[in-house]
């Protein structure tokens, strides 16, 4: 009888570390943000903070794909959160108030308290879907916005609270004194922000392989037949109010305390609620890539790429006068919006969408 052939060994697929680039890129793209610092001066100054508030965005952003993106639930009042957070760490931290609790506890309780006001904004709102949740949404982020204006002896009214002390203040770590090493060097923010957003980063892609996450992801396809199989749409739809609200909450911790200030509540209105769902939109519903890369194209164009390119067209004097029609900033909006109108017309599901949702708007694509 003869033997049976042995298989020989197979050596690993060719292409591997380019698939697992592919597949976690923005994993590396965290590693090389982390190293850039030391090779780019710039990030010490001012371009440093212009960052870093992208830093801050692609966390809020990733709040607001939990519920856009993952669930299917349109939210239009994420900024709300953005400021509810922002609020809650200046009360906290605020030399006008008793508390002074310091930044890393005070990031807590707001980040309990959005979770908190996210669920009290679920509960009675879990019927809704499409258009009538998303004027919920809208009702009440103008309802904090407006509520944020009116209660002036607590929240400051359109003068807002400050200063808000750096994170670190008061704390004095090998002779080094946090809160000072933050107010002078924007690079502490960079580093705090870039590893908020890591964590961030990772907690999403726990919760995408998760049971959890399969679940909303039902809920978002077929409610009915996700209750068939035994999923509580109740439960999950409050468990994606609930971090898509502590989230936004977080990054609206990191904002004031970059900023030293809340600002005035119109920085948590509509607008900007608007513009990280075409970020979330831009880069692809339910993608964590994409999301990150909808922001850095919205954001950074907004934010880095328009006040270079105004600089530059002054030092090449080629508006000396300063006229609008000829600066970049004076026609960003619409420059953005030939885009999006692009983007969303011959790619609709978005720059790097996921597998799933590239798979239903092309027929005989492979689904994840």
């Amino acid at each position: 009888m003869n033997p049976v052939p042995q298989t020989p060994p197979t050596s690993p697929p060719r292409g591997a570390l380019g698939r697992f680039l592919a597949q976690r890129w923005e994993l590396v793209a965290l590693a090389a943000l982390a190293i850039a610092p030391l090779v780019v001066p710039a990030l010490g100054g001012a371009l440093g903070g212009q960052v870093t508030n992208l830093f801050i965005y692609c966390i809020l952003a990733l709040a607001l794909n939990v519920m856009v993106g993952y669930t299917g639930l349109v939210h239009l009042g994420i900024a709300s959160f953005f400021g509810i957070g922002a609020y809650c760490v200046a009360i906290l931290t605020v030399p006008m108030y008793p508390f002074q609790i310091g930044f890393l506890a005070a990031t807590v309780v707001a980040v309990l308290v959005s979770a908190g006001t996210g669920l009290a904004l679920g509960a009675p709102t879990l019927r809704l879907r499409g258009d009538y949740l998303a004027i919920v949404t809208l009702g009440f982020g103008e309802v904090v916005k407006v509520t944020l204006r009116n209660l002036e002896q607590i929240t400051g009214g359109m003068k807002g609270l400050n200063p808000v002390p750096p994170p670190g203040a008061g704390v004095r770590l090998s002779g080094i004194e946090l809160g000072k090493e933050f107010a002078i060097d924007p690079r502490w923010f960079y580093y705090l922000a870039l590893f908020a957003l890591a964590l961030v980063v990772l907690a999403m892609r726990r919760l995408e392989n998760s049971r959890l996450g399969r679940a909303l992801v039902a809920v978002r396809e077929d409610e009915l037949a996700a209750q068939a199989m035994g999923i509580s749409a109740t439960r999950v739809k409050l468990a994606a109010f609930a971090m898509s609200s502590a989230v936004a909450g977080l990054a609206g911790c990191l904002y004031a305390a970059s900023l030293s200030t809340t600002a005035d509540p119109n920085a948590y209105d509509f607008n900007r609620s608007i513009m990280v769902l075409c970020a979330v939109i831009l880069g692809g519903l339910g993608s964590i890539p994409g999301t990150l890369l909808g922001v850095a194209i919205l954001v950074g164009f907004d934010t880095v790429l328009a006040p270079w390119a105004d600089s530059w067209i002054q030092q090449m004097n080629i508006n000396p006068n300063g006229a609008s029609h000829l600066s970049f900033s004076g026609w960003r909006l619409a420059i953005f919006g030939v885009a999006l109108v692009l983007v969303m017309r011959y790619r609709p599901e978005g720059l790097i969408p996921s597998r799933r949702l590239a798979a239903e708007l092309h027929e005989g694509g492979p689904a994840s």
